[in-house]
C-alpha cells in the first residue's frame, strides 16, 4: 500500500529533471547586417535598350560622316580652314573620349561599392575570413587616395595586426574609415533638406518647386556618393537615383504619415500654418528620406539595423534648424 506522504514532496532527482537549459546566444549574432536590397531585375529581352543603342549608333555614324565631309570641304576651300577644322574635330573627339571614360569609371566605382557591401555583410554575418580579407583590401584600396582618410587609414594599419577575428577586423576598419564620414553625410542631408524646406516655402510657382527640389536632390546624391568613394558621373548618378528609389520602394520609405509632419512642425500648429510651409515641410521630409536611403546605398560597409539613423531623429533636428546632439 502506497502512503500519502510519498507523493507530497518531490525528490531532488525529480527537481533536477525539471531544469531547462537554454543556449546562450552570441550578442554579435543578434545584430545582423543586411546589404542594401533593390527591386528584382526582370529577365528578358530589352527591346528598349536595343532601340536606344541602334539609334545612338546611327547618330554617331551620321555625325562622323557629316564631320568628315565638312573637313574635306574646308580643305578644298582653304588649307588653313581644313587644318583648323581638323584640330577642332580632334579636340571634340578627345573630349568625347574623356567623357566616355569618366562615365565608365563612375559606373565601375558604383558597382565596386555594391560588391563591397555584399562582401562586408558576409564577413560580419558569417564571420567569413576570406570575405573579411577581401573587404579590408578593397576598402583600403578604395580610400587610399582620399586625403581626408590618410590619417585614419594609418591608424587602422597600426592596430590591424593585433586583430585576428574577421568580424572585429571589419568593424575596426569601419570605425576608422567609414564612421567618420557618417557625420559629414548627416550634415549634407540636413543642409539640403533645410534649403528645400525654406526655398519651397517662398517660391511662388509650383513648376519652380519641382525643378529646385529635383536639382537639390541630385546634388545631394552626388555629394553623398563622392563622400563614400564614388565617382558620380551622369549615368552613374542616374543609376544611383534608380537604386535609391528601388531601395525606398523595397523598404517602404516613400509613405509619409501625419505623425512625421506633426513631428516636424509641431502638433497642433499644422492647422495654423500656411499651405506653402506645409508643402515645404513635406519636401524637406522627402529630401531627408532620400538622403538616408542614399547613405544606405553608397556606404561601403552596411550599417546594422540598430545603428542606422532614423528619419525621426533627422526631423527633430530639422524642426529646430539646429545641430543634433551627440549620441554616444
Amino acid at each position: 500500500m502506497i502512503e500519502d506522504g510519498s507523493t507530497t514532496a518531490p525528490t531532488k532527482a525529480h527537481k533536477k529533471a525539471d531544469i531547462e537549459f537554454s543556449v546562450e546566444k552570441n550578442p554579435r549574432e543578434l545584430d545582423v547586417v543586411i546589404p542594401v536590397t533593390h527591386l528584382a531585375k526582370t529577365r528578358g529581352f530589352r527591346w528598349g535598350s536595343i532601340l536606344a543603342s541602334a539609334l545612338l549608333t546611327l547618330f554617331s555614324i551620321w555625325a562622323s560622316f557629316t564631320i568628315v565631309h565638312m573637313i574635306e570641304a574646308f580643305f578644298a576651300s582653304s588649307l588653313l580652314l581644313g587644318w583648323l577644322s581638323l584640330a577642332v574635330a580632334g579636340v571634340a573627339a578627345f573630349a568625347a573620349a574623356a567623357i566616355v571614360i569618366r562615365e565608365i569609371w563612375g559606373m565601375f566605382r558604383l558597382r565596386r561599392i555594391e560588391k563591397l557591401q555584399h562582401m562586408a555583410a558576409r564577413a560580419l554575418n558569417l564571420d567569413d575570413a576570406d570575405a573579411a580579407s577581401e573587404t579590408v583590401n578593397d576598402l583600403t584600396a578604395l580610400y587610399q587616395g582620399k586625403p581626408d582618410a590618410a590619417w585614419n587609414l594609418k591608424n587602422y594599419q597600426t592596430h590591424a595586426a593585433d586583430i585576428l577575428d574577421p568580424q572585429d577586423r571589419v568593424r575596426l576598419l569601419e570605425r576608422y574609415l567609414v564612421d567618420p564620414l557618417d557625420e559629414t553625410a548627416h550634415q549634407i542631408i540636413a543642409r539640403r533638406a533645410r534649403r528645400v524646406t525654406l526655398l519651397t516655402t517662398v517660391t511662388p510657382a509650383a513648376a519652380l518647386d519641382i525643378l529646385f527640389v529635383a536639382a537639390q536632390n541630385v546634388a545631394m546624391l552626388r555629394e553623398i556618393a563622392t563622400l563614400y568613394g564614388g565617382r558620380p558621373s551622369t549615368f552613374a548618378t542616374l543609376k544611383l537615383a534608380r537604386m535609391v528609389v528601388a531601395h525606398l520602394a523595397v523598404a517602404g520609405g516613400l509613405a509619409l504619415s501625419d505623425n512625421l509632419i506633426h513631428l516636424f512642425v509641431g502638433k497642433g500648429i499644422l492647422g495654423r500654418l500656411s499651405a506653402r510651409f506645409g508643402e515645404g515641410a513635406v519636401n524637406g521630409i522627402l529630401t531627408s528620406r532620400i538622403g538616408l536611403a542614399a547613405c544606405d546605398v553608397c556606404r561601403p560597409i552596411p550599417k546594422a539595423s540598430t545603428r542606422r539613423e532614423t528619419l525621426g531623429s533627422m526631423l527633430k533636428e530639422l524642426a529646430t534648424f539646429g545641430e543634433r546632439s551627440k549620441v554616444k
